[in-house]
This record gives structure tokens, sequence and C-alpha cells, in this order.
């Protein structure tokens, strides 16, 4: 049918030959304004005009412009949501499944095991001072006692434990970044109160609570996703729980942490350090309390999962199957509110808005 409209509302130059499966089965394609993705002022009326009328939507992250209640509203034709991304917490969920309307995400490996990759590549970045060696050097300097760096490994020889690995969070990153910890003998411990305890088996982890967590973990590596649950989940009770020579990664969500708490935290020497590629305002504020830190911080700007010829690729690929899919009146197999699909059925199920 000429009538279907996808807007694509964050765009990131999909190839041509990616979206002519769509228009070959009569779909209008039109796309949202790139500073929606990063300019933050109030962008909603643009983007209720621009969702007016469409039936799917497809895109990567939208923060400065998120697919609120009001956007969904207007959009009374619309199917589905396909997110060419894991995290869905620019888009208001609860409301998409209050109207009906599917939510699909992209947990695909190019981008849950880049995050996990670059998880590792944080945690040794910091623990072995790889910034503080090569601007050591590059100063004309040479070894001294504060370029030691951490073991990681426990050590058969002398009977060193090595380090305690904490694991937020053990859906397909955190599992990744477990096996990618396996061979190097360090102690990894979990925290999901949603996985059944056969995972923490299958990882090799031991699952422990949060608290716990928290007081034993030299490392603690964030991988939820953000919901009102995880929303600012360390603040300063969990920062006041750990060891002062205990490191923060965080390459889940920015607002898992509460960064003025983790700041002041580093600067008071409370917490030895923190590597996070995800911000609570990206891009990271010019005024922001993290720029004063120093080595003890490293920044990342939010590319754990930006690699040579993947990164948004395969999500782009999944999106592109769920939008035709639904729009054939079929449930995709990659819906992130499940429990919508009855309804979902209700509404769409069997009934084809393209040729």
């Amino acid at each position: 049918m000429a009538d279907c409209k996808l807007l694509v509302f964050a765009p990131r130059d999909e190839p041509a030959a990616l979206l002519k499966p769509l228009e070959d089965a009569g779909i209008t394609i039109e796309k949202g304004d790139p500073a929606w993705q990063w300019e933050q002022i109030d962008h909603e009326p643009a983007f209720i005009a621009a969702a007016r009328d469409s039936a799917a939507m497809m895109g990567s992250m939208v923060r400065c412009a998120p697919i609120t209640q009001a956007v969904l509203e207007s959009a009374q034709r619309l199917r589905v949501i396909a997110k060419y991304t894991v995290g869905v917490d620019d888009v208001d969920v609860d409301a998409a499944t209050d109207l009906g309307i599917l939510v699909c995400h992209a947990p695909t490996e190019a981008n849950c095991f880049g995050v996990a990759e670059t998880t590792m590549t944080l945690m040794l970045a910091v623990l072995k001072k790889v910034r503080e060696r090569d601007q050591h050097v590059r100063n004309f300097g040479w070894r001294q006692p504060s370029l030691a760096n951490t073991y990681v490994g426990s050590r058969i020889s002398d009977g060193a434990a090595g380090v305690t690995v904490g694991i937020v969070g053990l859906g397909r990153i955190g599992q990744r970044v477990a096996q990618l910890l396996a061979p190097w003998r360090v102690r990894v411990i979990a925290y999901d109160p949603y996985a059944p305890p056969a995972r923490f088996l299958l990882s090799g982890v031991e699952r422990v609570d949060y608290e716990t967590l928290l007081r034993e973990a030299d490392v603690v590596s964030f991988h939820v996703t953000l919901t009102a649950e995880t929303r600012f989940m360390m603040d300063e009770k969990e920062l006041a729980l750990m060891k002062p020579t205990a490191i923060v990664i965080n390459t889940a969500r920015g607002k898992v942490i509460r960064e003025e708490a983790l700041a002041k935290a580093i600067r008071e020497q409370r917490l030895r350090g923190a590597a996070l590629d995800v911000f609570e305002f990206e891009p990271l504020p010019k005024d922001s309390p993290l720029r004063d830190l120093g080595d003890r911080i490293l920044l990342s700007p939010h590319a754990a999962s930006y690699t040579e010829g993947g990164e948004l690729r395969p999500g782009m690929v999944w999106a592109v199957k769920s939008v035709l899919t639904a729009l054939r009146g079929e449930v995709p197999d990659n819906v992130y509110n499940t429990e919508v699909i009855p309804r979902w059925k209700e509404r769409f199920g069997g009934s084809s808005a393209i040729g």
C-alpha cells in the first residue's frame, strides 16, 4: 500500500540496499532531523508532526527527542518501533504497551559483544595504567613506583588471589564479560535478581546480592538496561559500601550512576577511579564534574559497540526485518515488551499494511 509510512526517527546513514526491501513493499520512508539525537532543546512538537500517520518507526538512539507518550498518541496507525540498539530507554515502553505498540530492539553480537570487549579494554587500561605509562614516556620519564599496575589474575606460584570482578546485570553482555574473564583466573561475582540460577552456574560466576557485590568487588561493571529500578542504582549510599581501591566501569546507561556522587567519591579518595562510556547527559557537558578528575577517570564517547564494519549495521538488518514482519500482521522475534503481544494481535494480527 502506497500510503504506508515509515519514520526513521534517528537516521544513521542507512545503506540504500538495506532500505530497498522496504521501498519494494510500497513503504514511504521519511527521515527525522539528525539534531534530535544530540541537540538538547525541545524537539517534541517537531517529532509529533513527523510521527503522525506513521505505521512504523525505526532508528538508533534519540536521547534529546525521546519517543514520549505524546509522540506515540499522535501516531494512531503505529504498529512497531524497531531499534537498531539494545537499549530502549529513549522509548516510553509503558505507553507503547498501553497503546498496543510493539517495541523491538537489537541485541546483536556486534552490539552486545562489542560492548563486552570494550568493558575488558577499559578495565585493563585502568588497572594496568596504560594511559599513565604512555604519558610518562612521552614526557621523557621512565620506570617509577607510581606506574606499578595491578596483577589481575590469581597466581598459583605464590597464592595471590587476584582481583574480584563484580558484574551487575547478567544478560547477554554480562555473560559475555564473564566468558572473557574466564582465562584470567579472577573471582567473578554477579548480581541480577531476574536471571535464573542456572545462568550463574553456566557463566561460571558466583551469585551474590547487590550490597555484597559492592563490598567485595575490586571492579564493579554495570550491564543493565535503564529502568525505574536501575536509575541511579549507584549513588552516595552504594559508593560508601565500596573499597577505596575499587574502580567502577559503566558501559550500560549513564543514569545508572549519579555522576556527582561518583566524582565526589573519587575526589575524596573513597574510590580509586572509574571508566565511563555513558553519561547522564550526552554529549558530556563542559561543566561536568567528571572532567576535573585527571587520570583517575577514563572517558569514552558512548562508543563501546562502535566497531569498524560492525556497530549498528546488524541492528539495522534486524530493524528492517521487524518492520516488514509487523506490517505484514505478524509478530517479530525480537519484541522487547512481550506483554503487549496479545493486544497487538487483536489490533493488527493477520492484517497486512503492505502489498
